[in-house]
């Protein structure tokens, strides 16, 4: 029975720390819950489409020895939740850097990370556009930088990719397990004609990415809401 709940318990110690913290007096995360519910179902609507299209076809899939064997879309609801506990600690954490420390400097590096992620990213997609993963992943990720630094002109892309990277050390840990790291199986399997076949430990490279992605992303739109829903107090 314990083994039918692995993925679930990994969402469950994914959340809670931070959920907890996000009472503390000196953060009071919890008033902007509203704010980041609101974000994190604008860009999970996006990623679990992507989701359930990669499974459809057969890029990825999941061990269901490892879920309680409800599915919603062809997906397990562990998989759900994952796209709400993942960003809600990843935004927590932004969050909390920003509140606390002067970090602004940051923002110096815009330009070099937009520009060196871009061109790896293109320079990827044109090697390997039959792999559907990396591909996909490549041109989502081309697309938010190019939006974000070009479009809407956010300052905070350097502070978000810092905090990102102090997010890999839970990365690491939280994916390892999902892609097979201390289990007899993994709970996500990948096709290996669709990614590139490098890993980090058991983690696709593109697993990282996609990541980046989504976290940039849900970041810009809980800024949003947050200004919105302020506004309208």
């Amino acid at each position: 029975m314990l083994q039918h709940g692995t993925y679930l318990l990994i969402d469950f110690f994914t959340v809670i720390v931070c959920f907890i913290a996000s009472f503390d007096r000196r953060i009071q995360f919890y008033k902007h819950f509203k704010a980041f519910i609101l974000a994190c179902t604008v860009v999970a609507s996006v990623f679990i489409a992507w989701d359930i299209w990669f499974t459809k076809v057969g890029v990825w899939w999941f061990n269901l020895d490892y879920t309680t064997g409800l599915t919603l879309g062809g997906l397990p609801i562990e998989e759900w939740l994952f796209f709400y506990c993942i960003p809600f600690s990843c935004v927590f954490t932004y969050y909390c850097i920003d509140k606390f420390f002067n970090w602004s400097w940051v923002s110096a590096f815009n330009n070099l990370i937009v520009f060196i992620s871009v061109i790896v990213c293109g320079v990827v997609a044109l090697l390997y556009p039959d792999r559907l993963y990396t591909f996909v992943t490549a041109l989502i990720t081309i697309a938010t930088l190019i939006y974000l630094h070009f479009v809407v002109k956010v300052e905070w892309i350097g502070q978000a990719s810092l905090t990102f990277s102090v997010l890999m050390l839970g990365f690491f840990p939280v994916n390892g397990i999902l892609t097979g790291t201390g289990l007899s199986s993994p709970i996500v399997n990948y096709n290996p004609d669709e990614f590139l076949g490098i890993r980090m430990i058991t983690i696709p490279i593109e697993d990282a990415v996609y990541g980046y992605s989504q976290f940039l992303l849900t970041i810009y739109f809980f800024k949003i809401f947050q200004k919105k829903l302020k506004t309208a107090a």
